[in-house]
């Protein structure tokens, strides 16, 4: 594989404004139920401060991806040129055995199709040479694509607190951990 496109989320600057949650919906009409892109508020196991923080998730697009392993139609497919991880709903029996499979709970039931559907990279954008909605739609910049295996950005992690590791599926995703806020001493003020 000559790329591995990937999510790169930067916590220090992400708002948990939705906007990259509301850009995928807007792009893919999917109904309420069916959510691709997820915000995630760090809990103070995680994040102990009243700052707060937040992870944007959606399909990891993993190098061993779970889904793909345990359709039995092969309804999923990875790509050779990028390694995007997609869903073809018209193959796709609605048996359940990818949502089941992934533990990062990418893949979502559609009950007005009785099928499948996941986060598809925004593949035909990619392919028009745009980034995926998500991406385009962060306003502070929050959110990346980049390719997981040329990226070598300093601070980056592959599990941050809060994000579960599977070594195995290797996850096409990096995270810039949050901020620990500056503790002001009352006393010295």
């Amino acid at each position: 594989m000559s790329r591995q496109l990937g999510f790169y989320i930067d916590s220090q600057r992400c708002l948990g404004c939705f906007s990259c949650a509301m850009a995928c919906k807007n792009q893919y009409h999917q109904p309420a139920t069916v959510v691709w892109r997820r915000i995630y508020d760090l809990s103070e196991e995680i994040y102990p401060h009243r700052n707060r923080s937040f992870y944007s998730l959606a399909c990891n697009h993993c190098e061993k991806p779970a889904c793909l392993e345990a359709c039995p139609v092969s309804a999923y497919r990875k790509r050779e040129n990028d390694g995007v991880v997609i869903h073809d709903q018209a193959k796709c029996i609605g048996c359940g055995n990818c949502i089941r499979a992934c533990p990062f709970g990418a893949p979502q039931y559609n009950p007005v199709v009785k099928k499948t559907e996941k986060c598809s990279l925004c593949w035909q954008r990619l392919d028009a040479g745009l980034k995926p909605a998500c991406v385009d739609a962060c306003p502070v910049k929050a959110l990346d694509l980049i390719d997981v295996l040329k990226s070598d950005t300093p601070g980056t992690l592959r599990f941050p607190a809060g994000f579960p590791q599977f070594d195995r599926l290797n996850p096409s995703v990096r995270f810039v951990p949050p901020r620990m806020p500056h503790l002001v001493r009352r006393d010295l003020l």
